[in-house]
């Protein structure tokens, strides 16, 4: 017998049966002493399945419970603590004088406390402080963005974008520490508040660090379209040896960081196209660039720019057709996806790539062949209709409702291409009918059915 199974079942009837009133009442083991951590680690666990589950809870009541749970701060028990961050981070939309549980987030985020500690009192203080009291830990975050600790760094700039939506000049205020953190440098603005006195102390350039500071970096400089324009390229090739801000540069080692800075990139380009010519050089870069995620987001940007032409695809269609035959099922069907829709506008870019879809017909990701049949129907000729909707219809009842509905948006595109093919259409449109699926991927049938009995005489 699976014992395990039995008990998981009965700890999750035991959260789906629970009372609202009994929970609270249970609540009063949080003013005893001795602290027992694990019973206290518990009750949050399912206070928390309350809150989660819906049930609703008066200001009042929430505000006692609130300052209970603020006296397990007594406790050294890590377990306990990360559990009472989630819980007053929950309990703060809904709770008055939260602000009073201040002294104790700060005293969590000294430097001899645990990084576990420092990280989330962190998130936590940057939950509950009210906008107009944030000049107060200004200091704090900005030296907690700096700091050494990847996981107290990210902690802080994570926070500091969900605080920017509202205090957005106090967090703009930020810029320099943030651009120090993405750069990898040092900040030389006397002792960290975090104890240390070195001026010339290194800030940690984690791969994660880097990809939440380019992210906060944007949101600061959004509107100001000369500096993004300098964020965009101060990480290309020919601008390595110099920051975006005028200082040293450093490199960026994220994968993550430059999948946003392709992004950022076609925002650009979108906002002011004077500027395509030098920015097209930089995706031509990025599809070069050795790792797949880079490579496969800016060939995707390229093959969505406004006006691109079947030249200025070539380097991203070439690159798409290298990924075609990745061993990585995600990589084969971001490229196929990719090539998917660049058929729609460009099908002659995309009639290279031919061969290489064909042998993904028989791949053993549906989802990957599905896109590759309806990609071969919108760049091949006629005389290939009947064997790709044979090969179609054979394996339509092993893919999802999304994929159907893709294949019969492709059917009723061809109708029109190939007319001269209605017959095979409207024979296999009308078996889809007659299969198992949803009202989307039904809808998509019929319409495809009208439209080719409209257009086609």
């Amino acid at each position: 017998m699976n014992f395990k199974k039995d008990e998981d079942t009965d700890e999750l009837g035991a959260l789906m049966n629970l009372d609202h009133s009994a929970v609270l009442q249970e609540a009063r083991i949080f003013n005893q002493t001795p602290i027992r951590p694990r019973h206290s680690r518990l009750l949050l666990a399912k206070i928390l399945f309350l809150l989660y589950r819906g049930d609703s809870m008066p200001m009042t009541e929430a505000t006692n419970l609130f300052f209970s749970i603020t006296k397990l701060f007594q406790c050294k028990d890590m377990s306990l603590r990360q559990m009472v961050y989630l819980t007053i981070k929950e309990l703060s939309t809904i709770s008055e004088d939260v602000i009073m549980v201040t002294s104790s987030l700060m005293k969590d985020m000294q430097p001899k406390s645990e990084i576990t500690y420092r990280a989330n009192a962190i998130r936590a203080l940057c939950k509950i402080v009210d906008p107009s009291m944030l000049p107060g830990i200004e200091r704090f975050i900005k030296s907690a963005i700096v700091e050494k600790t990847p996981a107290i760094a990210s902690a802080a700039l994570v926070s500091s974008l969900h605080l920017f939506g509202e205090a957005k000049d106090v967090v703009r205020r930020w810029a320099n520490e943030v651009n120090e953190a993405l750069n990898g440098k040092a900040i030389s603005q006397g002792p960290s508040f975090f104890g240390g006195s070195n001026p010339n102390q290194v800030v940690s350039t984690s791969n994660i660090v880097q990809y939440h500071a380019i992210g906060l970096l944007y949101a600061i400089r959004q509107h100001d379209r000369m500096a993004v324009l300098k964020l965009v390229q101060g990480f290309s090739g020919q601008n390595k040896s110099s920051s975006w801000m005028g200082g040293s540069g450093a490199t960026l080692r994220s994968n993550m960081a430059y999948v946003m800075l392709v992004r950022y990139a076609v925002r650009v380009m979108e906002n002011d196209p004077s500027l395509v010519p030098q920015l097209h050089v930089l995706l031509e870069e990025w599809i070069r660039h050795r790792s797949d995620m880079v490579s496969l987001e800016a060939a995707r940007a390229m093959c969505q720019l406004r006006d691109v032409t079947a030249k200025q695809l070539t380097g991203a269609v070439n690159a798409l057709q290298v990924f075609l035959s990745s061993p990585r099922p995600t990589v084969r069907f971001a490229a196929i996806r990719t090539l998917n829709t660049l058929a729609r506008t460009h099908p002659e870019a995309v009639q290279p790539c031919n061969v290489d879809m064909g042998g993904l017909i028989t791949d053993s990701n549906r989802s990957v062949a599905t896109f590759a049949i309806t990609t071969l129907l919108k760049t091949g000729n006629e005389a290939s209709v009947d064997r790709l909707m044979k090969q179609m219809q054979g394996f339509m009842t092993e893919i999802s409702d999304e994929f159907k509905t893709i294949v019969a948006e492709a059917v009723r595109s061809l109708c029109r291409k190939f007319p001269g093919k209605h017959s095979v259409f409207l024979a296999f449109l009308s078996g889809v009918l007659r299969d198992e699926g949803g009202y989307d991927f039904k809808r998509s049938a019929i319409e495809a059915i009208v439209d080719l009995a409209k257009h086609v005489p």
